[in-house]
């Protein structure tokens, strides 16, 4: 088992993803979709499946990603030699910029290396199919190990010399100077792969969307690079829709409950998502993500309220259970999979997918039933802005009158109205722009809190709540207004700690929320603070692994990695605040006037 969660490498073929530790375990793999079952699960169990590959010898290790890709290299220096040990989730041959991941061969590929010496190897494979549950046999059959029994059919391919017991394969490799050599571990049918050609293919079809998808221009440039690599991993490349994280049940606090499945599409962070493709030169994907969303979206029936989480084809029963077989990451139980927050009721929604097309611009392409499913939510949000809700932190206690959903049912009735004649025969932009202004009216009036000196989570309670960070950056209020001042102030004094914000002061238990900082960050920026922006972007930022990966949550005080990893929220944060600090260096234009 990982010793840290900050120990994750991601691979991703736009289908699914795998974790590999620093010490060369893949200790994670789901399939064929991110939801899937895994093959290899020793991230929730020590005896759940993994492979493992390092040296025999102690060795010292670092590793990054080749350039453009996510195609992991580890370099394990052991005396005079170095074993080279490259991986990836395999891309199909030929696949170019955003064709990556629409066909796949659903295997996985490790390439070692050595120079300078002879390096021992030693190869440890262990599948166990059904999140751990199911415990094939191994043969060899045809030149390959294969899994007999249970649901998948298995193979490992560039192992022949491996010995076998009944469940695993277990040998030290010799590798001489300049010698490479290739294991594929495959799920399901299909010919035999050639490690090197398949691992070549991968590195050119990241490279390929690289190149479309750059030129990123200011400060922190790198780190949004990498973030939008990131989020090009967390995207199943079918439909467009964008997975929270790629795991299930690391906890926010080690030995605790909160332990949550996120391998599923979050419509609540829509909006906030889109604006970071577009920050980060991926307006092309912003459009398919937007389609996706409208797709899933539509099924919701009128009488209901809109789904907040979705499966990656837009599913929309995700009945949660616990796996009681399985420990649980460093003992962190239940491990659960699915998600219980697909029954819940949060009127952000609406807002978000209304301000996702507002965000397309010129770009957005509406046809008539699009123009008239928009004009439904606006209709939603006009008649519902003042019912009570779970809201954004997806509460298990029941619904109140959150801060930010009330403000979002606003951003659906502002964006309605600049959507205006393109929405058609439906809309009415007259009765949207007076609830608007109803809600706009509410929510300074009922959020405000004088004991505190600041707007809180909830209308008429004293609690303050990160998430009100958000009012300026949907166009609420200004950065600059001397209520959200106040706010940011009394945020800081309860939430910060250590430089990091908790998310509010109810949850004192767990770590620092990292996308909370974020916005903090992009809100100095947003109110004329560049060098407070800096230092808060930093501090999060800093909170990332050696391969610029970002957890969900960190422990202020060590910097230790919590929740799932690596959590699509935090890379959407972290390119935004870095838009923002772009755009607050960039010289007023003439004539001057806020944005």
């Amino acid at each position: 088992m990982a010793a840290e969660i900050a120990d994750l490498a991601l691979l991703s073929d736009c289908r699914s993803a795998a974790l590999v530790t620093r010490d060369g375990s893949i200790d994670w793999w789901p399939g064929p979709r991110f939801d899937g079952p895994t093959v290899f699960a020793r991230l929730l169990d020590p005896d759940a499946g993994h492979l493992t590959v390092r040296p025999a010898q102690p060795a010292t290790t670092t590793r990054d990603y080749l350039e453009g890709t996510l195609v992991l290299r580890t370099r394990h220096r052991v005396g005079p030699a170095l074993l080279t040990v490259t991986d990836a989730l395999a891309l199909a041959p030929g696949a170019e910029g955003h064709e990556i991941g629409r066909e796949v061969p659903h295997a996985l590929v490790r390439v070692l290396e050595a120079e300078g010496g002879d390096v021992d190897v030693e190869v440890e494979y262990v599948p166990r199919t059904e999140y751990g549950l199911a415990v094939p046999r191994l043969t060899r059959e045809r030149g390959a190990i294969v899994t007999v029994g249970g649901p998948e059919h298995v193979s490992l391919t560039g192992a022949d010399d491996l010995e076998l017991s009944d469940s695993s394969a277990r040998g030290t490799l010799r590798l001489r100077p300049g010698e490479r050599r290739g294991l594929v571990v495959r799920r399901g049918a299909g010919d035999a792969l050639d490690a090197l050609a398949t691992m070549e293919a991968t590195i050119a079809a990241w490279r390929s969307w690289s190149q479309l998808h750059g030129g990123h221009e200011g400060p922190y440039a790198g780190a949004v690079t990498q973030a939008a690599l990131v989020l090009q991993g967390l995207t199943y490349q079918p439909s467009g829709a964008i997975v929270a994280a790629p795991t299930t049940s690391l906890p926010e606090s080690i030995g605790g409950t909160a332990n949550w499945d996120y391998r599923y599409a979050w419509l609540r962070d829509a909006s906030m998502v889109a604006h970071a493709l577009l920050g980060a030169t991926c307006a092309d994907e912003a459009q398919r993500y937007f389609r996706w969303m409208t797709r899933a979206a539509v099924s919701c029936r009128a009488s209901s309220h809109v789904q907040i989480v979705f499966g990656v084809e837009g599913e929309r029963y995700l009945e949660e259970r616990a796996l009681d077989h399985l420990r649980g990451f460093a003992d962190s139980r239940p491990v659960r999979i699915g998600n219980a927050a697909w029954r819940q009721k949060q009127l952000d929604v609406l807002g978000e997918i209304l301000d996702v097309a507002c965000a397309q611009g010129d770009d957005l392409q509406l046809d008539a039933f699009t123009a008239s499913f928009l004009c439904q939510l606006a209709d939603r949000a006009a008649a519902q802005w003042q019912d009570p809700d779970t809201g954004m932190w997806e509460s298990r206690e029941g619904q109140r009158h959150h801060t930010v959903s009330k403000v979002m049912c606003w951003v659906a009735l502002d964006r309605a109205v600049r959507l205006g004649d393109r929405l058609g025969e439906h809309a009415r932009p007259q009765r949207w722009a007076r609830e608007a202004e109803r809600v706009r009216a509410a929510v300074l009036g009922e959020a405000w809190s004088d004991r505190r000196g600041a707007f809180t989570g909830v209308c008429g309670d004293d609690a303050l709540d990160a998430s009100v960070l958000l009012l300026p950056a949907v166009g609420f209020l200004a950065a600059d207004d001397p209520r959200m001042v106040r706010t940011v102030a009394a945020l800081e004094d309860a939430l910060d700690d250590h430089g990091l914000l908790r998310r509010h002061e109810q949850l004192e238990d767990e770590g620092a929320f990292l996308p909370t900082t974020f916005w903090l960050a992009s809100w100095r920026a947003q109110a004329g603070d560049p060098d407070g922006a800096r230092a808060a972007f930093e501090r999060a930022a800093g909170c990332a692994n050696d391969l610029g990966l970002l957890a969900e949550m960190a422990d202020p005080v060590s910097g230790a990695a919590l929740g799932n990893m690596p959590q699509a929220l935090s890379h959407v944060g972290l390119v935004n605040a870095a838009t923002q600090i772009a755009r607050a260096a960039e010289p007023a234009p003439a004539g001057g006037g806020a944005r």
